[in-house]
């Protein structure tokens, strides 16, 4: 039979509204935005996994068989499949708990009729969606993390983690908490839940405290000014992509000037912020489930839910909703992804400078240094928030306790170690020789630039690629941001491999950036306390492994072309050395 171009996809089906004037005008955009940025995929060096594909899968058999009513919508490949990374498009180091992957696009493709009512199934699986089934089961037969036993381990496991710790930098100056002399295990374990009950009660000053910004960041995501863009195709919609709009750059400064201006005014001192860290740990820890409760069973109301198992611990763990939103503008998932995490690190770390120099009338170079660092993560973060958009977490995670808690607690309150540990100890016990900080100091801003202008290349490279580049007056604003004519190799299926600028002198070099960070946030605080290096040794197993999957992924996906990027860049992390 013929088909139509409404069938097809290619327009619009109008549904007729009989008695009813249909209303000129957009919805939802009421007021002019700066431009649209068109992000195209990033290269085969930005290929990257997470933590959801750190734990091994388990295969199972599917719970549900349904399949969808709609005709069956072939793929066709149109947009070219690649590897995408988080934070300013690439590795953030705080690996958030999860990460990047393999990102297929496709576009609108032809309708293929049937002769029964419900579509075809096929073996083609497109980003965790099989083909011709109903997009809200999950029909891969895969679980992750261990399955419904081992997220729910993960889920009361990490809590009681970060009790402990803050447990041990708080009470036993630095260290591993262990039973004193003469204590049993059960006294042990008693005195743990006391310190916890009367150190970190999550009083009504925290959670009033921590829900004022939370509330407070949500309003700057949607009122200050920012840019458009669009999102990577979805298979399962038949290569729908979404708006994103793009605050960061503007909430950044706002926070960080009426932060400045409250504590400077006297009306909320920063460094209420470290005073509350417990309690406020207690409250971050438990809107994390809470959120999580609403977003789960929001989902299921509204039937929003996505490539569901059927198992409710582990659906809830991944959450059931791709892509939640609210008034239009605010979504979910780019919101909980740099404005909380990474903002309330720096904050905090802005809140212990501020009682040091309350307390002691200076602050320490070694105080001085983690603000810096944090001030320039979270404001590439910041500047660069386009880029996270066709990332791993935007694409395809869902809105669940995994991405939902790691970025209300998890990230802040545990990789905030080493400003915990400057906090709760007297400058001249930590003090490091002012030549070797010095040379610290020097060292963190020349791998900051090389980090900075290695995702920039990559970035502007892809953007001219799909004809959207544009070009933000952000600062920094460093020497060799882009590379005029780059050297490229491109694949047998037309993909391209950027193998000039720093990826002509290491195919991971912004992978080695982001450990050079992790180790020097943990070694400014020294070797007393082990609770700094919790974060280096996370990112470090977890970077080992991603390095590994991608290598084996680009030479599947790319091939000879991949062949020939190692033979031309042999070096992986560190130009010729490793």
């Amino acid at each position: 039979m013929t088909v139509t171009r409404t069938q097809a996809g290619k327009t619009p089906r109008k549904t007729a509204h009989p008695g009813y004037v249909e209303t000129p005008g957009t919805f939802r955009k009421p007021r002019t935005r700066k431009s649209m940025a068109a992000l195209g995929d990033s290269d085969a060096q930005d290929s990257s996994t997470g933590l959801e594909d750190d734990a091994p899968v388990v295969k199972r058999a599917p719970r549900s068989t349904r399949k969808t009513s709609r005709s069956l919508r072939t793929t066709d490949g149109a947009e070219d499949s690649t590897d995408e990374e988080r934070m300013n498009g690439h590795t953030n180091g705080h690996a958030n708990g999860h990460a990047n992957g393999v990102v297929k696009g496709t576009a609108n493709g032809s309708v293929k009729e049937e002769t029964t009512e419900h579509a075809v199934s096929t073996d083609k699986v497109v980003d965790g969606w099989r083909v011709g089934t109903d997009p809200k089961v999950d029909t891969t037969g895969h679980f992750e993390f261990g399955g419904p036993w081992g997220v729910t381990a993960m889920m009361i496991g990490f809590p009681l983690l970060m009790y402990y710790m803050w447990i041990g930098a708080t009470y036993y100056d630095g260290k591993f908490p262990t039973p004193r002399d003469g204590e049993n295990m059960t006294e042990f374990l008693r005195g743990l839940v006391r310190m916890a009950y009367y150190g970190a009660w999550p009083s009504a000053k925290a959670w009033a405290m921590y829900w004022t910004f939370f509330i407070f960041e949500g309003a700057l995501y949607c009122l200050m000014p920012g840019i458009w863009t669009k999102g990577k195709p979805l298979p399962h919609e038949n290569g729908r992509r979404l708006d994103y709009y793009c605050s960061g750059m503007w909430s950044w400064w706002t926070t960080i000037i009426v932060a400045l201006a409250l504590h400077f005014s006297g009306i909320f001192k920063l460094y209420q912020i470290i005073d509350e860290f417990g309690p406020l740990m207690s409250v971050a820890i438990l809107s994390g489930f809470l959120v999580s409760i609403v977003a789960y069973t929001s989902a299921l109301y509204r039937g929003k839910q996505h490539r569901m198992t059927g198992y409710t611990m582990y659906d809830f763990f991944m959450g059931a909703e791709l892509n939640p939103r609210m008034f239009g503008i605010l979504d979910f998932k780019m919101f909980f992804e740099v404005r909380l995490p990474w903002y309330i690190l720096f904050l905090i770390t802005l809140g212990t400078a501020a009682r040091q120099y309350e307390l002691y009338g200076y602050v320490s170079g070694e105080i001085g240094f983690l603000l810096m660092a944090h001030f320039l993560y979270a404001n590439a973060c910041s500047k660069g928030e386009e880029c996270i958009v066709p990332t791993w977490d935007m694409y395809y995670e869902k809105w669940g306790f995994m991405l939902i808690f790691w970025n209300l607690a998890g990230v802040p309150l545990t990789y905030i170690h080493c400003t915990v540990y400057l906090a709760n100890h007297h400058p001249s016990t930590y003090s490091w020789n002012k030549y070797a900080l010095a040379v610290l100091y020097l060292a963190y801003l020349f791998v900051y630039w090389v980090w900075d202008t290695t995702n920039s290349q990559k970035n502007r490279f892809r953007a001219k690629e799909s004809g959207g580049a544009i070009t933000r007056k952000a600062f920094p604003q460093l020497p060799w941001q882009s590379v005029e004519n780059p050297r490229v190799i491109r694949s047998e299926d037309g993909g391209t491999i950027l193998a000039d600028g720093w990826y002509a002198y290491a195919r991971k070099i912004h992978y080695t950036c982001d450990l050079f960070f992790a180790l020097s946030w943990a070694a400014v605080t020294g070797l007393r306390s082990p609770f700094p290096w919790f974060y280096p040794v996370f990112f470090t197993c977890m970077i080992i492994h991603r390095a590994i999957r991608d290598i084996q992924k680009c030479r599947r996906k790319y091939g000879k072309a991949w062949e020939e990027y190692e033979r031309q860049v042999p070096y992986l992390f560190i130009p010729y050395v490793i």
